[in-house]
């Protein structure tokens, strides 16, 4: 599936690090969203990319958004990531992939190791009603998101 800007998002229900259930639209009801896929916790650009927005908190609470970390590993795996990086935004485990599948950010093989089934690196900005007003998604798994274009997206709701 290819999503649209201008078009709602799919609500889906995933886990957190504390294993508790957790629906997109907890996220949008509060506010501006930004969904970041990545591919793997503890991969080097993973990790400079969850402490790049960690570190721009304030700049996101500023304009009312929440950065909100979605990947395939598990929420044990994301636990762990979340405590050694000092994490505070939520991390969501599509352990499962329907959820990657379902935005079409699901390498079928990621070439790097050839595993089945990993999450593109990928930045959707949602507003409070959960339509995309901005996307970014690369096939590269070594490239970062452009950081200021999203917060840009962000200062435009």
């Amino acid at each position: 599936m290819v999503l649209r800007i201008g078009q709602r998002v799919p609500e889906f229900t995933l886990p957190d690090t504390e294993k508790k259930e957790r629906r997109l639209s907890d996220f949008t009801q509060r506010g501006k969203t930004v969904l970041l896929f990545f591919p793997f916790a503890f991969s080097g650009v993973c990790d400079k990319e969850m402490c790049t927005f960690r570190d721009g908190m304030a700049r996101y609470g500023s304009l009312n958004a929440q950065p909100v970390g979605i990947s395939v590993d598990s929420a044990f795996t994301l636990k762990v990531f979340a405590q050694t990086y000092s994490i505070q935004f939520p991390l969501l485990s599509d352990f499962n992939k329907k959820v990657s599948k379902a935005y079409g950010v699901l390498h079928p093989t990621w070439v790097a190791m050839g595993y089945k089934g990993v999450s593109k690196r990928a930045a959707f900005v949602l507003d409070g009603k959960g339509i995309l007003r901005y996307k970014w998604v690369t096939d590269n798994p070594g490239e970062e998101p452009p950081y200021d274009e999203v917060v840009s997206a962000l200062s435009k709701l």
